[in-house]
């Protein structure tokens, strides 16, 4: 390894630490710098230990393993990291107080710079925060370096743990504790482990170990149970120990602790997940049970006063709520009338009980605002309900409909059904064609296969017009037919993009003749989107201007089924943006890219933020801290650069959140395109679909199927045909195994 120092000219190129400078002597030089922005690197002179390589692109380069700012740590970042503090400042400081007074008072007496004129608490606060970040990047980045830990990986690390007051303390007693930051996982926690010299069969790595194989499989892959010997495969893939006595071992410390369960059958559930399933079971089973008195005697007339024609499966859910039930289970695919029939229920429930005393519910924000606009009754989202009544026993209503039930997990199911007074009645709806829920169990799916309780199925397809075809179309697709998709809707198009004789040219062209051939071919479809962008969005950027902030939202969007390559959702992001927002009056740089001022962002983490509702923050009330949830859409409407704060209005919450310009980009992504699994719920006016064998893993019925439905105006696929046909052909049934299964065999 070599070692050259030099003075940073000019960085030329920077992506999330990465960054490539020239020096003043003309050497290129390539390394990482997480300690600050590098930026801040520009003028400063460094020693970099590494070595020289030809790079393809900016020719001979010193390509640096380490970089060291060759400056006193204590000048460097007050004179650069901190905003405000001159040279001269700085020098004044250490002369005045020392170098080592200074970082005393830094440390443990800040107060005391309040002597300086021009100080201020604000400033103050920020210089506070400023030298604890720096400092513990420092020290942490000395304590992991020997452990194989790279900048990257350390800038994860002290972003996720900044709020821990001795990180090092922390990792040093349980290294284990990093599988639980986004993005390591237990292979990297486990490889910094044993280089910190924990050994291959020590008790906190078979532990962690079954933790992180039973939270893949269960929320993950959606399961809420596993055979013990895929457990202990599963476990041995991981540790390679060859001997599975001590995962017998640590399995029975896990269910004698409690942590785990071992159902009748032999299989294992992690114990919250049993429980929310149990719970559901019984509930299901005793309000599938419960009957009210009738509401009218005469059904028909109560049709007529309200204009109500319905079919013959609408009418029997009108029968069975009327004949008393407790609960119904209504599962209706797309263009059945779910929402007719919803209202109607919920209107026959209103000749008797008040309007104050029913609400609705949905998992997004957008779902709930969907169903109080159809059905004219109170809606919220099941989190912002559970949030508000968190103190009560039970929710202070009699009527209860929940609506997009397919999305909703075992645990928040559960959650939810404890709350709802026992004598209520409830109501669920949903499509079991629709993907099943992120995260553990299949509620929806197992209460309708398994008869829990009284099920109406909506299967006859309304339309309005012949011209109209997504819910046809998406019909065909849920039962494994390919539809007449080339044919001409009102709401409906296909674009076909379609690289000619692709097998044979697979066959004739080398592996990189291929490639690039199938990378061309991702770029036209790349520009074909971009087209059809171009054509709507006068439309959307007028619904901005007009300060229609739920409407532009929902207006337009684009759905991919996979987050990478060049058709994935981050590259698609990246230039629907330079459409939607090329010029923005001010932007934040994060490690993704840039945030831009009246950008779309969806949040991306479950997180309590400092927020406001619209009222509050017109009227200056000082923010309050609430739980934001994954999945919530909004648009960046003001960025504070002397405070570093980015404030998102989320319209369908009727929330503002304050982001705190550092840790940004782990909290938001843009939202122009979005995958297919973040919008089960959400409905747009026009909705465009990629088609593509480069997503081929994730294409199914399902998936598809979910996509489609999307769409309340007009449906654009475009892409390759193939993709399209195959993705029909393979009909997805939801397959989990299940503790609510369990329970009920034989």
């Amino acid at each position: 390894m070599q070692t050259l120092i030099g003075q940073i000219d000019k960085i030329i190129y920077e992506n999330n630490g990465f960054f490539i400078a020239v020096l003043h002597s003309g050497e290129k030089i390539s390394a990482h710098y997480f300690e600050s922005d590098v930026a801040h690197l520009v003028g400063a002179a460094v020693t970099l230990k590494g070595n020289w390589e030809e790079h393809r692109q900016y020719g001979r380069s010193f390509k640096a393993e380490s970089l060291l700012v060759n400056q006193h740590e204590l000048f460097f970042f007050l004179n650069r990291v901190v905003k405000g503090f001159t040279k001269k400042l700085t020098a004044e400081l250490i002369e005045r107080y020392t170098t080592e007074g200074l970082i005393e008072i830094l440390d443990n007496d800040i107060g005391q710079l309040m002597e300086i004129k021009g100080m201020s608490a604000k400033r103050l606060a920020k210089l506070s925060s400023g030298w604890k970040q720096f400092r513990s990047m420092r020290l942490l980045g000395e304590y992991l370096a020997p452990y194989g830990v790279t900048p990257s990986l350390l800038r994860l690390i002290a972003e996720a743990m900044r709020d821990v007051s001795d990180p090092i303390e922390a990792i040093r007693s349980n290294p284990y504790g990093l599988m639980r930051i986004h993005g390591i996982g237990f292979k990297k926690a486990d490889e910094i482990a044993r280089n910190m010299g924990v050994g291959a069969d020590d008790p906190r790595r078979i532990r962690s170990a079954m933790e992180y194989t039973l939270s893949e499989h269960c929320d993950q892959e959606g399961n809420s149970c596993i055979e013990r010997s895929t457990l202990y495969d599963k476990l041995d893939l991981l540790l390679e120990l060859g001997d599975y006595e001590p995962y017998d071992e640590a399995l029975e410390d896990r269910v004698r602790e409690g942590s785990i369960v071992r159902l009748p059958s032999g299989k294992l559930s992690p114990t919250r997940i049993y429980e929310a399933e149990k719970f559901l079971l019984d509930q299901f089973e005793k309000r599938g049970k419960t009957t009210h008195p009738p509401l009218t005697e005469d059904l028909e007339t109560f049709l007529k006063e309200h204009s109500l024609n319905l079919g013959e499966q609408q009418y029997e859910a009108l029968r069975l709520i009327n004949s008393g039930a407790g609960l119904i289970l209504l599962v209706g695919y797309a263009g059945t009338g779910k929402s007719t029939t919803a209202k109607a229920l919920l209107d026959l429930l209103a000749t008797r009980h008040e309007a104050a005393l029913i609400m609705t519910c949905a998992l997004s924000g957008i779902a709930s605002q969907r169903i109080r606009e159809r059905s004219g009754y109170q809606s919220s989202t099941i989190q912002s309900l559970l949030v508000r009544f968190e103190s009560h026993d039970t929710f202070p209503y009699k009527v209860i409909l929940i609506d997009e039930a397919s999305m909703i997990n075992s645990t928040l199911f559960a959650r939810l059904m404890a709350k709802i007074d026992p004598d209520a009645t409830v109501i669920i709806v949903g499509d079991d064609a629709q993907l099943p829920p992120i995260g553990a169990g299949n509620p929806l799916g197992d209460a309708i296969a398994l008869e829990l309780a009284p099920t109406v199925m909506l299967t006859q397809i309304y339309r309005q017009r012949d011209d109209q075809a997504i819910a046809l179309i998406a019909n065909d697709v849920r039962r494994g037919v390919i539809p007449p998709y080339r044919d001409d809707y009102d709401d409906f198009t296909f674009i076909p993009i379609d690289l000619p004789n692709r097998y044979g040219l697979k066959n004739s062209l080398s592996a990189d003749a291929f490639g690039e051939a199938l990378q061309t071919h991702a770029h036209n479809i790349l520009a074909r989107i971009a087209e059809v962008t171009l054509e709507h969005l006068e439309e959307s950027r007028e619904k901005l201007r007009s300060k229609q902030i739920r409407e532009y939202l929902s207006a337009f969007q684009v759905l991919s089924p996979m987050r990478a390559h060049t058709l994935g959702v981050d590259n698609l992001n990246t230039v629907l943006q330079e459409y939607f927002n090329p010029n923005p009056k001010k932007k934040i740089s994060t490690r993704k890219g840039e945030l831009r001022l009246m950008d779309k962002v969806v949040h991306i983490k479950n997180e309590n933020i400092l927020s406001y509702t619209p009222e509050e923050f017109k009227e200056g009330i000082e923010a309050s801290e609430r739980r934001i949830f994954n999945g919530m859409c909004g648009l960046v409407f003001r960025i504070d650069e002397e405070e570093e704060l980015a404030y998102v209005y989320y319209p369908n919450e009727e929330l503002i959140v304050q982001y705190k310009f550092e840790g940004i980009g782990e909290l938001l992504n843009l939202s122009y395109a979005l995958s297919v699994h973040k919008v089960q719920g959400m409905e747009y006016d026009t909705v465009v679909i990629v088609m593509s064998f480069s997503h081929h893993i994730m294409l199914n019925t399902k998936l598809l199927y979910t996509a489609l439905t999307r769409a309340k105006g007009h449906c654009i696929l475009v892409g390759e045909s193939g993709a399209f046909e195959s993705a029909c052909r393979r009909l997805e049934h939801t397959k989990r195994t299940t503790v609510i299964r369990e329970l009920t065999k034989g």
